[in-house]
């Protein structure tokens, strides 16, 4: 490209997002002409039709100044490959045909579509040519991409046009310096390589500045650069394609800089015989192998990401005062999503997300409008407005994706033997040997790793016996013990037995799991309980149903029945499901079990735990309950409910409803009437024993402050998770663990 009409280039990018190599066309198409959209170098898409959601619809092209459609006939998969990749999504994931969407208008552009599924455009597919077909818009064909932007794309990218550019430059890398004696990962310094159409060339350091290293780094997924020893292990390569770059620091991506690309080939040496640019960054606190640089750099945030399927996306939550909230999405942008990502330890922002697609959160929204210029500190530094309850909902909650190093953690592991990519025995890498896993102990959060570090999302199921999926080329078993947080980022993370140990090494007893892309998330209203708690003094003749479900304290047995009563805590609770999937119990219908006292089937054993606590952290009282049924309460606008609890019912959560327990009926209690006066922690976890996945274990725990005085009871304080004030923390966090304080209702 010519030096004079690189800044025409540069505003065109800027002007649209940057444009990946897919959408680039640099070679003829198959057809027996060039298409006149190539001598032009333009073509447009678009999604459209109803009903749909952002990411499927009708497929439209724009050519010779009209819109137009593209016929079902012949359509495939390999088609929707290449038009989603040019609407900038990742791929496709289905398509539709007869018109699913509703019928278009205009021309007919494209027929007899046939692509391999590598075309970097539909344009360069076989077809019957521009205009010529035989279809009406009873035929009109639809794609169904996959909910995952390439980068430089946001959700505000309805039209994508089409630039044509014979240096594009396609992927960035860094290639390590000779002198590096660790090759460990992620790779932080290294000789800046960028791929376009030709293969892979380096940058002329002409001029380099930190804001260049700062775009790079920001795309490599670390949050800031720092200075590097330009003489140190390079050499002069002769294969150069770009002489200076000149980045304001704020870019998304290095082609979105102001570039000179070298004449011609990419073979000539850089101008004045200047080196190659080498780049150096500083990891964020997950990535940095330095023990002391991880505890300097894993400060106290006052932002962070819930409800995202992979490691660096989720939706914005800020915390002010002592309360987490949301971040509305008007005028979000890449940015404000940028911000957000460094401020967390990761790179630049590949989306900016909105209209609550990382799931809807709860409690204030404490930002509406936010303005930033990329270059500050924390979100917090950016311009936004307060706002009120009119101004947004949660349906408009912010998220991002933001880039993260790359780490090789996915080829340590992998699953074998399933019917589809997102289930199978685990199996780990032992040097350059394979090996399956003793399943003793195998639970949910070490299925959750492992469906993390393979990039597919959430574990929905632990698989302790395998022996339904294919046992040839089975391999011997390598692993013991091993123990979970949930949150580590690969499996070797996570804590084994140093000695193999496993009673049972057959095929069968190897560890499995099913992934999935969603996930549920329970979070309990705390607002609801403390509004809600009371004491009653209930007679025992009222009790025997109660009793029979174990509902009370142990004392109960050796009251003289049914004269006497007992003092109850009362209280009503309300889960609310805010994931991306519906909650549903791990048990089949065919396992639960009838309640006669409560005229319904129960599908869990345990659901809820209620303790009363000492403030010393042992317990004082429980609830006691046979098992639970699940159902949806109510819903939020615009969401039907799906559960119900009578007529052997179907029972789960639906995304978007909650399940009430109120404060009135049977089992919704703690038996108090052995706890003398005084004050008391009130605790309810739920899902206590992690036995159904969830996008979010860290919002389960609801925790009060407690003052009983023997006639009357308060609780205050009331908070979620990690969400209490820093005094409450350093007061709770030395209460023993959830799994051992059981109270459980319904």
């Amino acid at each position: 490209m010519e030096l004079s009409n690189w800044w025409s280039y540069t505003t065109l990018l800027l002007m649209w997002g940057w444009l990946p190599s897919y959408l680039t066309q640099t070679t003829p198409p198959t057809q027996t002409s060039p298409s006149p959209a190539l001598k032009t170098g333009r073509l447009k898409f678009r999604l459209t039709g109803y009903p749909r959601k952002h990411n499927e619809g009708r497929i439209e092209v724009f050519y010779k100044d009209e819109w137009g459609t593209i016929c079902d006939d012949d359509f495939s998969l390999a088609n929707a490959h290449v038009l989603c990749r040019q609407l900038g999504f990742v791929s496709a994931t289905g398509w539709a045909h007869s018109a699913k969407y509703g019928k278009g208008a205009g021309k007919i552009w494209l027929d007899n579509v046939q692509c391999s599924g590598s075309e970097m455009s539909i344009a360069l597919c076989k077809s019957r040519g521009w205009g010529n077909s035989d279809c009406t818009h009873d035929e009109d064909a639809g794609v169904i991409c996959k909910d995952e932007r390439l980068p430089g794309y946001t959700d505000t990218d309805n039209v994508i046009e089409v630039q044509v550019d014979e240096y594009r430059i396609e992927e960035v890398r860094l290639q390590p310096v000779v002198s590096m004696v660790k090759r460990r990962l992620p790779v932080t310094e290294g000789v800046v390589e960028v791929r376009f159409k030709g293969g892979w060339a380096q940058v002329c350091d002409n001029s380099w500045t930190p804001k260049n290293s700062r775009v790079i780094c920001g795309m490599m997924g670390f949050p800031h650069e720092r200075k590097v020893n330009k003489t140190v292990g390079r050499s002069r390569g002769n294969h150069f394609l770009v002489h200076s770059v000149a980045c304001l620091g704020t870019e998304m991506h290095l082609a979105a800089c102001p570039l000179e690309f070298n004449k011609g080939n990419a073979t000539a040496s850089c101008p004045g015989g200047v080196l190659p640019a080498v780049v150096s960054c500083i990891p964020g606190p997950l990535y940095t192998h330095s023990l002391a640089l991880k505890k300097k750099l894993k400060t106290t945030t006052s932002v962070r990401l819930k409800g995202g399927t992979h490691q660096g996306e989720g939706r914005v939550e800020v915390l002010r005062g002592s309360e987490w909230g949301t971040v509305c999405d008007d005028r979000w942008n890449l940015q404000a999503a940028s911000v957000v990502c460094r401020e967390l330890g990761f790179g630049s922002a590949k989306e900016a997300l909105t209209g609550a697609r990382m799931g809807q959160g709860v409690g204030p929204i404490h930002m509406n409008e936010v303005q930033c210029s990329g270059q500050e500190r924390s979100i917090w530094n950016c311009r936004f407005k307060n706002i009120t309850s009119e101004d947004c909902q949660h349906t408009e909650d912010a998220s991002v994706r933001c880039n993260t190093p790359y780490m090789g953690f996915h080829k340590m592991v992998r699953l074998q033997g399933g019917r589809s990519l997102y289930e199978g025995r685990v199996e780990v890498r032992v040097g350059s040997q394979w090996g399956t896993v003793c399943s003793k102990g195998w639970s949910t959060r070490e299925a959750m790793v492992v469906c993390r570090q393979l990039g597919l999302g959430y574990s929905m199921h632990a698989i302790n016996e395998t022996w339904y999926w294919d046992g040839s080329n089975v391999t011997d078993m390598a692993w013991s013990g091993v123990k979970c947080v949930g949150d580590e980022l690969a499996l070797s993370q996570c804590q084994r037995h140093k000695v193999f140990s496993c009673q049972k090494t057959a095929t069968r007893f190897a560890a499995g799991v099913i992934c999935s892309e969603t996930a549920s998330d329970l979070v309990l209203n705390a607002p609801l309980v403390q509004q809600t708690v009371y004491i009653e003094d209930r007679p025992l003749h009222m009790l025997y149903c109660a009793a029979e479900e174990d509902c009370l304290s142990k004392s109960a047995a050796k009251a003289n029945w049914p004269y006497g009563h007992r003092r109850l805590l009362r209280f009503s609770s309300e889960i609310r499901n805010i994931g991306r999937a519906d909650f549903k119990p791990k048990a089949g219908r065919h396992s639960w079990v009838w309640h006669a006292c409560h005229g319904h089937y129960h599908s869990m054993d345990i659901f809820t735990h209620y303790d009363l606590l000492s403030l010393n952290g042992s317990k004082v009282a429980e609830g006691h309950k046979a098992s639970f049924c699940l159902e949806d309460s109510e819903c939020q606008d615009g969401v039907a409910k799906r559960y119900e609890c009578a007529n052997f019912g179907d029972q789960g959560i639906t995304v978007g409803c909650w399940d009430l327990y109120r404060h009135d009926i049977d089992c919704q209690w703690v038996d108090i009437t052995d706890v003398k006066p005084g004050n008391y922690i009130f605790q309810v976890v739920i899902n206590p024993n992690f036995e159904v996945a969830e996008s979010d274990f860290t919002n389960n725990a609801m925790k009060c402050n407690c003052k009983y005085d023997g006639h009357r009871i308060w609780l205050h304080n009331c908070h979620i998770g990690d969400a209490f004030s820093e005094e409450a923390e350093r007061k709770f966090e030395k209460y023993p663990g959830q799994l051992n304080n059981q109270i459980t209702r319904k």
